[in-house]
Parts: C-alpha cells; sequence; structure tokens
C-alpha cells in the first residue's frame, strides 16, 4: 500500500491553474524526483505536500491520514530549502536542535539526536561554528540534519543543491541518496537538473505545464520518453523528421532510405511521422552491431575528451552520435561519408 498519496490534486492562483488533476502513489522508503522547467508545478506540488499551499482540489495523504487541511506544524515533514535558511544567530548545534526544542523534547534527547545527526552528515567537528563560517555544501548539509532531526515522515527537498558549484553538487546528492536510503525515509527532490533527478531517484515525474507528462523510473523516462516534451526536456536527442510508406510493416522513409521500425504505426501511408533516437544508439566502428542503417556526411565532429560526438547530414535531418576516444583511430572528418548502425528499436516515435 502506497505511503504517501496525491489524488487528482489541482492548484490554480485566480484564474491561472497551475497543477491539473495530478495523481501519485509514493511507496515508503522511496525516492521521487520532480523534474521540470521553471512554471511546470513541480514546487507547488511539493509545498501543497508541506503545506504551505492549500490545494484547489484533490487530497493528500500520508500513511493513510489526510493532510490536505493540516498546518505545516501539524505535519511531521521535514523540508530542505535551496537557500540553506539557518538561522544566522544560531551555531551548528542549535540549527539542528531548533525543531527538537520546540517540539519540547528533554535535553539529553535533544543532545543524544543531534550528536547522532552530525555524525551522519560527518559534521560532528564543527558543532560549534555559525554559518557564515562554514561552506556552502556544509550549511546546506547542517539543513539537511535539521531537517531530519525530529524523525519526520517525509522529507521534501527544494532544488537544494542549485546554489552550489558543480563537483559540490554532485558530492552531495551522492550523499543525500546515502543518507535517504541509510534512514528509509520517503522522499521527494525537486530539479530542474535532469542529470541529478536520473542519477539519485527510485523513479522520476516530468513535469510540464502543470501536469505530469511521465512517471517511470530513469531509465524508462530516458530510454522510452511517453511524450515529445519528455524525449526533447530529458537528455540529448535526435529529432529525425520521416514518412510513412506502410504503415502494416511499420515502414518509414527518411528521404531515401527506408526504415522498418520496431513500433507499431497507426497513421496512414504518406503521413508524416517524427523519430527520436539518443546520440548513443548508433556506432560507425568496424564490426557493430544494429539491423537498420543510416547513411549520410558528417558535418561536424567534437572532440570532448572521452567522448566525441559527431553530427552528419542524413536526408537533411542533422543526426548526432556519440564514440568513445580511441587513441589509435582518427575521429571522422567534415565531408567523409559515414553509415550508422543502429537498432530499429531505438528509433522511437514521438507523439504529441
Amino acid at each position: 500500500m502506497a505511503f504517501l498519496t496525491l489524488t487528482n490534486i489541482q492548484k490554480s492562483f485566480g484564474a491561472v491553474k497551475v497543477v491539473h488533476d495530478f495523481d501519485m502513489s509514493i511507496d515508503k522508503g522511496e525516492f521521487v524526483s520532480f523534474l521540470g522547467p521553471s512554471g511546470c508545478g513541480k514546487t507547488t506540488i511539493l509545498r501543497m505536500v508541506a503545506g504551505f499551499e492549500t490545494p484547489s482540489g484533490g487530497t493528500i495523504t500520508i500513511d493513510g491520514k489526510d493532510q490536505s487541511r493540516l498546518k505545516p506544524n501539524q505535519r511531521n515533514i521535514g523540508m530542505v530549502f535551496q537557500a540553506y535558511a539557518l538561522f544566522p544567530n544560531m551555531n551548528v548545534f542549535d540549527n539542528v536542535a531548533f525543531g527538537l526544542k520546540v517540539a519540547g523534547k528533554p535535553k539529553d534527547e535533544i543532545q543524544a539526536r543531534v550528536t547522532e545527526m552530525l555524525k551522519l552528515i560527518h559534521l560532528e567537528h564543527l558543532a560549534d561554528r555559525y554559518p557564515y563560517q562554514m561552506s556552502g555544501g556544509q550549511q546546506q548539509r547542517v539543513a539537511l540534519a535539521r531537517a531530519l532531526a525530529p524523525k519526520p515522515q517525509v522529507l521534501l527537498l527544494d532544488e537544494p543543491l542549485s546554489a552550489l558549484d558543480a563537483k559540490i553538487r554532485v558530492s552531495l546528492r551522492e550523499e543525500i541518496r546515502h543518507i535517504q536510503r541509510q534512514l528509509g525515509i520517503t522522499t521527494i527532490f525537486v530539479t530542474h537538473d535532469q542529470e541529478e533527478a536520473l542519477s539519485i531517484s527510485d523513479r522520476v515525474v516530468v513535469m510540464n505545464a502543470g501536469r505530469a507528462d511521465q512517471i517511470g523510473t530513469p531509465f524508462e523516462i530516458y530510454n522510452r520518453p511517453a511524450t515529445r516534451f519528455v524525449a526533447s526536456f530529458v537528455g540529448t536527442l535526435n529529432l529525425i523528421e520521416a514518412k510513412v510508406v506502410d504503415a502494416q510493416k511499420s515502414t518509414v522513409a527518411i528521404g531515401d532510405q527506408m526504415i522498418v521500425l520496431r513500433e507499431k504505426i497507426d497513421l496512414a501511408a504518406g503521413s508524416a511521422v517524427q523519430l527520436a533516437m539518443r546520440p548513443e544508439a548508433g556506432s560507425i566502428l568496424p564490426g557493430a552491431t544494429g539491423n537498420t542503417t543510416l547513411t549520410g556526411q558528417v558535418v561536424s565532429s567534437h572532440f570532448l575528451g572521452s567522448v566525441i560526438r559527431t553530427r552528419m547530414d542524413v536526408a537533411g535531418n542533422t543526426v548526432s552520435f556519440d564514440m568513445f576516444n580511441d587513441p589509435n583511430m582518427a575521429p571522422p572528418a567534415i565531408g567523409d561519408n559515414v553509415s550508422l548502425k543502429i537498432d530499429s528499436a531505438d528509433l522511437i516515435i514521438l507523439q504529441a
């Protein structure tokens, strides 16, 4: 049975509807990321779960209890914000202890719990420091410990890494995931960074204009996008224009090249169709496997260190493909005619 359930959630600000009929069930201990561009409704849903916003319709339940009309302090929820939100006049120990003191916990219990939390985030040696004496990454770890100290049922993370530099973001997101697994706490993580969402989540919700375009595992979201928006927003994607030749045989034409797709086609012959393919799906190396070949002329080749990204023209479509750097083999040159071997299963028909 689901631990956190959002049923037909709606939210309007005046005449503007920002969340439309959102439904989702989250299991106990699951880590779910809400991914999408600014203004898509992901933070609004998080704020409704926290109690900072009241749904215009629908219900939110945690462990079978309706939360929809409870105030934030009546919900057993921990929240970490983008801007740390630490108390500048309190040291690390007192910041982490704050929620426990408000709850009226005994001194001995507060001491033990704060010590446990500081060990968890590996900052027990900085208990006496103030926020201004710490780096951004350290402050965000303190904010995480403060949110976890009262033992919340649900942990909410609102873009907690976006103010940090790239290397700190990577290490801290891994630490957050490790702590979440260690505690087994149900977690919702809001981000606009696809790499963050894909790397640490059990499931990802891709939000678009107040709706969930797709909910699935990172593997499903990346490899089998359900809509054109998901396909274009998550990862790098080739978009290839084609025409249906024979719907029954799933045959399409890309210029004068015929391709037999794995997917069933529900369009009449002559209809235009857009195909999607990831850059890593094909290879031009000797011995490359695949039941389909795309032939074209190289228009650019970029050396990116471990990876070489090459673009070729296929009947007016620019198709990118990636290959690992091999010191013993020169990358394709502009003007070369190359044949890209792919599996037809990697060509996805994009729906509206």
